[in-house]
């Protein structure tokens, strides 16, 4: 049996004085990020929150095995934000709806969560009605007419899938989920981060949409820790880190499911997830900073945009090493305008050269 088919549904018990260790460390901490921000410049501070919704857009996507485009992203949550970016790009259909649900998450933390509210996020997940070619029931409950009623929570590639549970029949969506969201809507004696973790498994146990349950289950923590941040401005990113530990995700959701209502294991690895994620928020302030003061270093230098594009990503995670051909591709523009970029910096004393012929390749110049 799993546990939704257990008397006392959806009656979830832990053990308090298990969790109550890891849950001090994870509010201290983000208290401490919180309070670190506040001494940081607005810019900073933009910058740091862009850079975490990005990444948690991008995380979140990808563990459903949807790659979306970085740019598109980064340019479409600074457009809603109304955060200046140079070399801000189109973004489509795809990117801006789960941008749209994200931000509407975050940003609108306070909101009452609503069967409306979910069927526009599920609409902007799949504006096309579809998930690649099936088509599926969208802005509303899932019926499984084709699955026999049956809707089995996988992970894994298509024809190697592994089923973790199986959720409600879907005759049983509607009322599942009227419970799910008064209780989310209303107040409990519970600290907002152990109901955020809460909040994921209830919701991925009712699997109430054919597709996009993950991502949306995610977007609902995500607001409940906005909550429990009393914070709309988001500086850590748990999809992220959930991406990371995906197997483990996997794996003590299953144990979850087929145990009893008594919930610890899965609270404990969120906790820990959690507190994980925070480690690549220091990482992440650490980065921006260094760019802040890269950029002041150069505050009266002139670039084009192509150049300010590049800069950006060399002071990020570039990955191997940049040669012309790779800055005109990475730029859409011929390899002897790249050349005359590329030259420009090297002149200015901010690129330099690293060998020469077929192998010459180009870095950022270490400021001492």
């Amino acid at each position: 049996m799993y546990m939704h088919q257990l008397d006392g549904w959806p009656f979830f018990t832990w053990n308090k004085d298990k969790l109550e260790p890891k849950l001090g460390e994870v509010r201290f901490r983000q208290g401490k990020i919180l309070g670190q921000m506040k001494t940081f410049r607005f810019k900073l501070q933009e910058e740091t929150m862009l850079q975490t919704l990005t990444l948690d857009v991008l995380k979140s996507s990808e563990i459903e095995g949807e790659l979306l485009n970085p740019e598109q992203v980064r340019s479409s949550i600074a457009k809603r934000l109304g955060i200046d970016i140079g070399g801000a790009i189109y973004s489509e259909r795809d990117v801006e709806g789960v941008v749209e649900m994200m931000l509407d998450a975050t940003q609108n933390y306070k909101s009452l969560l609503t069967e409306e509210r979910l069927f526009d996020w599920h609409a902007a997940l799949f504006p096309t009605g579809r998930s690649g070619m099936y088509k599926i029931t969208v802005a509303n409950w899932r019926n499984n007419v084709m699955r026999n009623n049956v809707m089995q929570v996988t992970s894994g590639p298509i024809c190697k899938e592994k089923v973790h549970f199986e959720a409600p029949s879907a005759d049983k969506v509607p009322g599942e989920m009227s419970k799910f969201l008064q209780w989310l809507n209303s107040e409990q004696q519970i600290d907002p981060v152990i109901k955020a973790a809460i909040a994921h498994l209830w919701f991925v146990t009712i699997h109430p949409f054919d597709d996009g349950n993950g991502r949306i289950a995610r977007a609902i923590a995500d607001m409940q820790l906005a909550r429990a941040d009393q914070n709309k401005e988001r500086f850590y990113s748990m999809s992220a880190q959930i991406q990371k530990e995906c197997n483990q995700y996997y794996d003590t959701l299953e144990k979850t499911q087929k145990g009893d209502l008594d919930i610890t294991l899965w609270l404990e690895w969120f906790l820990n997830c959690l507190y994980r994620s925070m480690d690549y928020t220091e990482q992440t302030l650490n980065k921006i900073i260094e760019r802040s003061h890269f950029w002041e270093r150069y505050r009266d230098l002139k670039f084009n945009v192509r150049q300010q594009k590049m800069l950006q990503v060399l002071s990020d995670d570039f990955f191997g090493k940049l040669n012309v051909s790779k800055w005109a591709k990475m730029t859409k523009i011929s390899t002897d305008t790249a050349l005359r970029d590329i030259q420009d910096l090297v002149n200015k004393n901010i690129l330099e050269q690293e060998g020469s012929g077929k192998s010459t390749s180009y870095r950022l110049k270490s400021i001492e």
